[in-house]
């Protein structure tokens, strides 16, 4: 919630393991993990929703980020986000991500959402090897421009070949391992 509210996301709603959260004004970080430390759980904060009733919200992103394969084929044609960024690992199946994209919801993958995280272990991995140290901000730049590069190739590809967002992910993906692969004999 901290995150998103720092990139100027007015988060709506948040669940965990016992439900969920709601406020269409928008829930603020702190009060809210004050009452997550207090009571163990985010439900009570505000309007208790389930977490299937969150997961089916009119809102401009849906982010999975805990549990796989919560959009299923039983709940995707009812999700009403305009995009789904998937945080957790295989939030969505298959079937479900078929629906998603029949319905014009944008799906960005794991693959590509949860990107970050491993490429800057990959820059912790160089400075070891080179001795070397970088700023915190070097860093967070040379990601940013790094995602945002990956990024703009998963658009095109899937623009270009007007295929869901999963497969062009994968294509990309596939792409470079194979160029790599190349490239190392």
């Amino acid at each position: 919630v901290k995150r998103a509210r720092q990139l100027g996301a007015n988060v709506v709603a948040v669940s965990d393991a016992d439900g969920g959260t709601h406020d269409p004004e928008g829930l603020e970080y702190r009060p809210l993990a004050d009452h997550s430390d207090d009571t163990g759980s985010v439900t009570g904060f505000a309007e208790n929703v389930s977490n299937a009733e969150l997961l089916e919200m009119d809102v401009d992103f849906l982010v999975p980020a805990a549990i796989e394969e919560v959009i299923t084929s039983e709940n995707a044609a009812d999700i009403e986000a305009d995009a789904v960024l998937e945080i957790a690992n295989g939030p969505t199946t298959y079937e479900a991500d078929q629906t998603l994209y029949e319905n014009g919801v944008e799906v960005i993958p794991g693959i590509l959402a949860n990107a970050g995280g491993v490429t800057v272990s990959y820059y912790e991995w160089v400075q070891n090897r080179q001795g070397d140290y970088w700023s915190r901000d070097e860093v967070l730049e040379r990601m940013r421009e790094s995602m945002l590069s990956a990024y703009g190739d998963f658009r095109q590809r899937r623009d270009e070949r007007e295929v869901r967002g999963r497969i062009a992910a994968y294509e990309v993906a596939v792409e470079r391992l194979v160029e790599a692969m190349k490239y190392r004999g």
